[in-house]
Parts: structure tokens; sequence; C-alpha cells
């Protein structure tokens, strides 16, 4: 683990950053207000803070609405574009059950709110920080729950059909449920055709780590068009710079010992898909920069020394010919 907090996979290629789970900024500033109540150093402040996390996410933390907030009290309101299609899945009574008597009405213009009472909850500070921190996670923790569950008993999934979670403009994310393995398939459009070679082999050292740990799910890759399992699905889109990321979940992936970990690593995987391939060109381009000027110090080096001599007349007068 990085002092930075971010969680490291080790594989063949180096050393690969995942992506925080919880979301910092809301983290921070719990813990400085949870810190402030407890230990009195200084007043605890007022706060109004809108933040942008990936996939179009907005959160807005804030004392309530009205001109006399009260610092005592946070809430932590989130937005999401398709949240409409986690209510399909029961993502309501998910936070709910998840969250207790924090979860309260919306507040205007977001999905879900929570309400923290400072004072009231000050003695497991710690457990409500992870857990408010993390209310992006649980918002897709909703689905993957349902059709884990439908999985663990035998299910062939919701009438056969997959939850379809349009998590971004033009890309979206298919779950099916069956009775020995959930499929998790990631549409993503890459900007630049650079993008789609680098994509392939990123992803084909994913298949490579199978071969050295047999327990790791199955992790295919297609190009344009969408794979077998979306063969029934109407509007998946194609083209040349489309692709498809299939994760096949075996039931040792998907049961009650391991499905927590397994929400927190898939559920972001297009962030971390995207953010490797921009670190992965600016890498390459830093280098290419060191190399070209390496050459063209030895090009500089190279150059011949100038052959302009002093020569004499006759008369003993110096002179240089040019």
């Amino acid at each position: 683990r990085e002092r930075c907090g971010r969680d490291t996979l080790y594989c063949g290629v180096g050393a690969m950053i995942l992506l925080e789970f919880h979301n910092r900024v809301i983290q921070e500033t719990l813990q400085t207000r949870f810190r402030s109540l407890t230990t009195g150093e200084g007043k605890v402040r007022v706060v109004d803070v809108t933040v942008a996390d990936f996939d179009g996410c907005l959160y807005h933390i804030s004392n309530g609405e009205g001109e006399d907030p009260n610092p005592g009290v946070v809430f932590v309101s989130i937005s999401l574009q398709y949240y409409h299609e986690l209510q399909q899945h029961g993502v309501d009574d998910f936070l709910k059950a998840e969250y207790g008597a924090l979860f309260v009405e919306p507040e205007s213009g977001y999905n879900a709110t929570l309400r923290i009472e400072l004072a009231a909850v000050k003695d497991e500070s710690e457990k409500i920080i992870d857990q408010v921190s993390k209310l992006k996670r649980n918002c897709f923790a909703a689905v993957f729950d349902k059709y884990f569950a439908l999985q663990q008993g035998g299910g062939d999934g919701a009438d056969g059909h997959p939850a379809i979670i349009s998590y971004r403009p033009n890309e979206t994310m298919y779950i099916s449920a069956f009775h020995d393995r959930v499929t998790v398939v990631f549409s993503t459009v890459f900007n630049d055709d650079d993008d789609v070679v680098l994509g392939k082999v990123f992803l084909q050292e994913f298949k490579e780590g199978k071969k050295g740990n047999q327990s790791a799910p199955h992790v295919l890759f297609s190009h344009k068009d969408p794979p077998r399992e979306l063969g029934d699905v109407p509007n998946a889109v194609t083209g040349e710079n489309v692709g498809y990321i299939t994760f096949v979940l075996f039931p040792q992936h998907v049961n009650s010992k391991h499905s927590a970990h397994t929400v927190d690593l898939i559920h972001q995987f297009r962030d971390y898909l995207h953010y490797h391939l921009k670190c992965s060109k600016a890498y390459l381009h830093t280098r290419m920069r060191a190399r070209t000027a390496s050459l063209l110090q030895i090009l500089n080096r190279a150059r011949p020394e100038s052959e302009i001599k002093k020569r004499k007349t006759i008369s003993g007068k110096s002179f240089m010919r040019k």
C-alpha cells in the first residue's frame, strides 16, 4: 500500500495503481469536523462544497439549506445521471439498509442524501466516514449484490435479461447472472486510435495474469462489435473506436466472503483502464522526449570544428579566408 492511500496491484509489468474506492474530499471533510468536535481544536466550521467525481458524478457537502446552517449537521448528496437505471434494481432500498437513519429525503437537484449529526455518531466516526465516503460505490453495489444473489441462488438472471447501466454517454455496463457465473461487460469508447492498441496490450496482461493465478476471473476483449453475451441486447454500440471488456466472475468471486471486494474492484474498472492508458501515453512521451534530447546532444558533439585558419601574405600581414 502506497503512502498516498491508493492500493497497488503487482503484475508482470510492474506496480499498477488501483483508484481509491472512496471519495477523498468527503473523507477529509468529515475527518476534520469530527476531529474539531472531539478534541475541541477550534470551532466546527460551516461547509458548502460541490465535488466532481468520475463518470459525471457530483457530490454536494453542506450543512443544509437556510440562512443559518448548523455546522454540527453535515449533509452529503450525490447526483448520478444514471440513478434512475439503478432504481430499477433497488438502489433506494439498498442504501436504506446500508445507511439506516442517515438516509433521508434527497436534496433538491440530487438523487440521494445522507444526514450526519456529528455529535450523535462521534463514537463510531471512523465507520461513518468510511460508509459515507463510499456512497457512489454503494450505489453500484445495489446492482451487483442483486445479480450476485441471483447467481448464488442458481438463477439465470432477471427474466433472462441483463442489467443495463449507461454510466457514461455512449458507454454502458451490462451485468448478467447464470447458474455457474456472473458476466460483467463494459463498453468503452477510445478517443484515440493509439488507445485501442494500448488497450489491447493492457488487457492482454490481464489474460496472462490468469496463468499465474487460476482463481482470477476470465477477462475477454472484443473490438468494434459486442461479444456474444450481448447478441440479444438492442442498441449495443459498434464502431472502430469501440471496445468491449468482459469479466467472467465465478462463484468464489461473488460469494458473501468476497463479494464486497469484488464490487470495490470492478465497479470503476472503466476509469481504472483509461487512467492507465493516459499514464502509459504520458510515460511513452516522456521517454521519447528524453531520447530526442539525447540524440540532439550526440549530433551536437559530432559537429565538425571550424577549419578557418589565419594565413599570412608575402608581406607578413595576417588574414582569414571567409
